[in-house]
């Protein structure tokens, strides 16, 4: 059996029950930093054996794992923190695995992506993970470029180091009125949110050097058309005022007040009053 076993991402009482007793029962932890990982397992009270497994692991160690697992092991997989494959190379050693007819269980638990989308405010009926941009200045413009036209909630993990500039691109290619939401260090004593414009965002960060530290997560709304834009705000203009109008008298009102075509006025408000 390989667990798959989630991992706090700041706060240690985040880990559950489970996780800690499967952790001390089996025979091997796959860990991707032994270092960072074995000061965790050491405050669990956790002295089961580690064994590197990150991105530079080579095609030898997973058959390594795979061969202790098709003997009767029981491995934990486990990441620097959160849970394992989202945005780590954890996919290989489970891609064996059901090659090789072992089986695979998940031990649920903290996941920084969802838990930045859950306390975002944008929608989160659809959304698309991306991890993180490519480091490289143009890469980076030519892969927000390709999720312009992206309807759903954009989540991407971000380096401190690169976060204004991620920001900066965001604003150029997908423009400055895009709403953005950065959740930075998750759990933690110095957890913070910042939402608004990309740039009322981007303003932010630059201005306050704590808020290029740490671990970020960023969210970008996803693309609205304008067509789609201006019928919400028919919808909401025309809905105000046939609470004290009927509906020719609201269309010829909200026609004075905007700049809203007068049948696009009026078909939405015999959709509202057949509501």
């Amino acid at each position: 059996m390989l667990y798959v076993v989630a991992t706090p991402i700041g706060n240690p009482d985040d880990i559950s029950a489970r996780a800690i007793r499967v952790l001390k029962s089996v025979d091997l932890i796959a860990a991707e930093d032994t270092r960072r990982s074995g000061q965790l397992l050491a405050q669990l009270g956790v002295a089961t054996p580690m064994l590197a497994y990150h991105d530079h692991s080579d095609a030898a160690r997973v058959e390594q794992l795979i061969s202790a697992l098709a003997s009767g092991k029981q491995i934990a997989l486990i990441s620097d923190a959160g849970t394992p494959l989202v945005s780590d190379p954890g996919y290989r050693l489970v891609r064996r695995c059901h090659e090789s007819g072992i089986r695979v269980t998940a031990l649920p638990g903290a996941c920084a992506a969802i838990a930045a989308l859950s306390i975002a405010g944008l929608p989160s009926d659809r959304f698309c993970f991306e991890g993180f941009l490519p480091p490289k200045a143009h890469a980076r413009a030519n892969t927000l470029a390709s999720l312009k036209k992206e309807t759903r909630t954009l989540m991407f993990y971000e380096s401190p180091r690169r976060i204004a500039a991620m920001l900066a691109d965001v604003a150029q290619v997908l423009g400055q009125e895009r709403e953005v939401v950065i959740v930075r260090e998750l759990t933690k004593t110095h957890e913070t949110l910042l939402r608004g414009t990309v740039t009322e965002v981007l303003s932010q960060v630059q201005s306050d050097h704590e808020q290029q530290l740490g671990e970020i997560v960023v969210l970008v709304a996803g693309y609205v058309a304008d067509e789609d834009v201006e019928t919400e705000r028919a919808r909401s203009l025309m809905s105000t005022l046939m609470k004290h109008l009927p509906v020719k008298a609201a269309v010829s009102c909200a026609e004075e007040l905007s700049d809203l075509p007068r049948n696009k006025l009026y078909k939405i408000g015999l959709e509202l009053k057949a509501e």
